[in-house]
């Protein structure tokens, strides 16, 4: 059976590339499995678009989300108002580079970051309160096919992925059959 490469936040991975220095590592059963598999390609998006670490934190302005900075119609800001989006988009571009450079279809990232939320980020005042919205590396990797999931749907990207691995292994089954 095809094994898929899963993109995985550098900071779940234990990586201290968070903008305060530190990581968010998860301990899962399956995490371990795709390790032991070797399918897990780590990133951060944000340190591949040029931040450093420790960085000042940054979040998306208010009434805005991911996609509307990938749109240039919003900004991600520090809380000094300082404009990073740049750095968020290019890290989102160069993240996706590398996800289609290993044919990723999977992608596990950090809950409520302004890069890597793919449910809630926080809200743009700084306040550690969330709003429904998705970072700008999450609507670019969505844009461009790649299901996005969180530390918390670890379970679901599993079911996920198996299923993309079932239909791949079907249809290489089929192709074989009519040759």
């Amino acid at each position: 059976m095809s094994q898929h490469k899963v993109l995985v936040s550098a900071c779940l991975l234990g990586e201290r590339v968070r903008y305060d220095g530190s990581s968010r590592p998860v301990a899962h059963d399956i995490l371990e499995q795709w390790k032991a598999e070797q399918r897990i390609v780590s990133v951060c998006p944000e340190t591949l678009g040029g931040l450093l670490v420790p960085r000042p934190a940054a979040e998306i302005e208010s009434g805005f989300d991911g996609q509307d900075i990938v749109q240039e119609k919003g900004k991600v800001i520090t809380k000094q108002g300082h404009n990073l989006s740049q750095y968020f988009v290019r890290g989102a571009r160069r993240t996706l580079d590398i996800a289609n450079g290993q044919d990723i279809k999977v992608a596990i990232l950090k809950a409520n970051s302004p890069s890597c939320g793919n449910e809630h980020i926080y809200d743009g005042q700084f306040a550690r309160q969330t709003k429904s919205g998705m970072g700008v590396t999450v609507a670019t990797l969505i844009g461009a096919g790649i299901k996005v999931f969180n530390e918390h749907q670890l379970d679901a990207a599993q079911a996920y992925l198996l299923t993309l691995e079932t239909i791949a292994e079907q249809t290489q089954d089929s192709t074989e059959a009519a040759i």
